[in-house]
């Protein structure tokens, strides 16, 4: 008898685990879980940003290689007050709406202008920045005003909006050459030494660039093509993800740190964002 009642005592000892399991605890006497913060959204720890790298001063590349702009830095605030990580990720920009809807990232906020198209296409933002298609020349062009490209080489990046509104103005057809290539800065590049005449491309990214590699060669003709706006894009189905984000950077805006990036980079603040859904 005194053995049989040992073996019992050892056997319950052994079987006894040292924490009770989950499943244990009776729900009277479980903690109720804090009413979660963004920073605690399920399934969402990071952001990939898809972005061309070559778009200053909204996306690029410094002189250590690093990304940095504009958009970079807000995409990176709002990441910063959800608590989740920001992944600047350069894509072909001439494909972008396939690299979103393929999934490779996860939005696109890198001086998207809104169009039409791109609503179908894609979840759109409300604008956040103000922008305007503009012609730059060397200031020794002789080329004032949009009938004088006449003739001349003009040049843009392909599959941009700088395309579509260059072919809608008066001097489209009457070119010598149109010059489509994947990127700005190099079409800059071929502006400065003459090999192009002018090149169609945004306001923000001709006023940062000339302010800061064309100041004295390079100027802005005052006929702008199209005034636009800015807006950040989502897959069509990720209404969760958008209504996060753009919630969240409405906050920025009104506490001023959108404000603050915007002197950044701009000298001004040029924010014009509003999201109904906060």
């Amino acid at each position: 008898m005194i053995a049989f009642v040992l073996s019992l005592a050892i056997l319950a000892a052994c079987g006894s685990p040292s924490a009770p399991s989950p499943s244990s605890v009776p729900e009277s006497t479980s903690p109720s879980p804090a009413p979660p913060e963004p920073s605690q959204t399920p399934g969402i720890t990071k952001l990939v940003i898809g972005l061309d790298d070559q778009f200053p001063p909204m996306g690029f590349r410094n002189d250590q290689n690093e990304l940095v702009g504009f958009d970079i830095d807000l995409a990176k605030a709002v990441c910063d007050r959800l608590g989740i990580e920001a992944v600047p990720t350069p894509i072909d920009w001439s494909t972008k709406e396939l690299e979103l809807n393929g999934g490779k990232v996860d939005v696109l906020w890198n001086g998207l202008t809104i169009t039409d198209a791109r609503k179908e296409a894609m979840l759109m933002s409300p604008a956040y920045v103000a922008n305007a298609q503009v012609i730059v020349v060397r200031k020794d062009s002789g080329i004032k005003t949009l009938a004088e490209l006449s003739g001349k080489i003009v040049a843009l990046q392909e599959a941009s909006s700088a395309d579509e509104a260059y072919q809608g103005c008066s001097a489209a057809g009457t070119e010598k050459e149109l010059v489509k290539a994947p990127e700005n800065i190099s079409l800059f590049n071929d502006l400065k030494i003459g090999r192009i005449d002018a090149v169609v491309i945004d306001k923000v990214f001709a006023d940062y660039y000339i302010a800061e590699n064309g100041e004295g060669l390079l100027e802005v003709l005052e006929e702008q093509l199209a005034d636009e706006e800015y807006g950040i894009a989502f897959q069509k189905e990720n209404q969760e993800l958008a209504g996060l984000i753009l919630a969240t950077l409405d906050e920025l805006v009104k506490d001023g740190t959108a404000a603050q990036i915007s002197q950044k980079w701009f000298g001004e603040d040029r924010i014009l964002f509003s999201y109904p859904g906060a």
